[in-house]
């Protein structure tokens, strides 16, 4: 079971508090209210998580928008996660350190290696990684010893990441990857290995995300939803597989670059067109049965590949103290560099 689904389980486990919004709640902010109504042990920015998690729903229907407006009579569904440690604590694992100095450090996330402490998660993350690597070099994200997450891969996505060791630092780069570099030098990209290969050498995908029906997985929906985030992909077809065979038989490597940063992006966006990563477990399972028609060993090798074969191969940026441009590049995984020469071979 994936790490997402553990943290719906753990979520599903407790009974949901449930409250009714009074008259006085009418024009605040969810956040605010749902804080004030949980009492003085339930910080906002508690609250403000749950909420993001998928752990708060309102006549039943699943938000995760924080700044919602309240309406009088509305019953709001709480489900509390057990409790666990506040604080993580360092843990001696072995990072992929591409750059470091006293403002960040730039690794390569190998797969599996789930980025913060959460349900289901609470230790062997990066962040216990980075608290064990940076030690007293870590001034303090908002008062407290941690290191600054400014963006996420999934657990079993790798690739570059850059992460803030002061203050400072964690400002202008969460400010940069909030706007995605349209205004800045912010430059990111990902190689997936996708089924079958696009009508078209490049493209873009624009079409707006919110949560599927399970909570955890998203979806494309329609503009007009309430959890409807705007996302934009663009994708150039780098390489295509099997070409010449049956269309069963063809697959392709993909570069893709994102203009929004939502949950699981090129994922739902990419299986959106038809061409879901190869061993997505959650957006490629229709396309699970594809493998049985591959020719061996290309067939057995696309069986035992467990993850989505999705890598984040560039990362550019402007340093936010000396504001030089820095660029770092990683590598293609041996487990998926083996997976693509596999396809190459059709």
């Amino acid at each position: 079971m994936s790490a997402h689904n553990e943290e719906t389980r753990q979520f599903i486990e407790a009974p949901p508090t449930v409250l009714e919004a009074g008259a006085e709640a009418a024009g605040q902010r969810l956040d605010q209210w749902l804080a004030a109504a949980l009492g003085p042990d339930m910080s906002r920015s508690r609250v403000q998580m749950l909420i993001r998690q998928g752990a708060v729903s309102i006549d039943g229907k699943p938000i995760d928008e924080t700044k919602r407006k309240m309406v009088a009579g509305e019953r709001v569904a709480v489900l509390m996660p057990e409790p666990e440690p506040a604080e993580p604590q360092g843990e001696n694992i072995t990072l992929d350190v591409l750059y470091e100095d006293d403002e960040l450090i730039v690794i390569n996330k190998p797969a599996g290696l789930v980025v913060h402490p959460g349900a289901g998660n609470w230790t062997g993350t990066l962040v216990n990684a980075l608290i064990h690597h940076c030690g007293d070099s870590l001034s303090g994200i908002g008062g407290v010893r941690r290191p600054g997450i400014v963006h996420r891969l999934d657990k079993e996505t790798s690739g570059v990441m850059v992460v803030a060791k002061t203050d400072r630092a964690h400002k202008a780069l969460s400010e940069a990857f909030a706007d995605h570099g349209r205004t800045g030098d912010l430059e990111r990209a990902y190689l997936a290995l996708v089924w079958g290969i696009p009508s078209r050498p490049t493209g873009t995908v624009d079409a707006p995300l919110g949560r599927a029906a399970d909570r955890v997985r998203r979806a494309v929906v329609p503009e007009g939803r309430d959890d409807a985030r705007h996302a934009v992909t663009h994708f150039s077809v780098k390489e295509r597989f099997g070409a010449d065979q049956q269309a069963f038989a063809t697959a392709s490597l993909v570069e893709c670059r994102l203009e929004t940063g939502r949950t699981h992006q090129i994922r739902v966006h990419m299986a959106h067109i038809g061409h879901p990563v190869v061993g997505d477990p959650d957006y490629g399972q229709a396309f699970r049965t594809k493998a049985n028609r591959l020719p061996e060993p290309l067939k057995s090798q696309v069986k035992a590949f467990s993850r989505q074969a999705l890598h984040a191969w560039l990362l550019a940026f402007r340093h936010p103290t000396a504001h030089l441009s820095m660029r770092f590049e990683a590598p293609i995984p041996g487990d998926m560099e083996e997976l693509v020469g596999g396809f190459r071979k059709l």
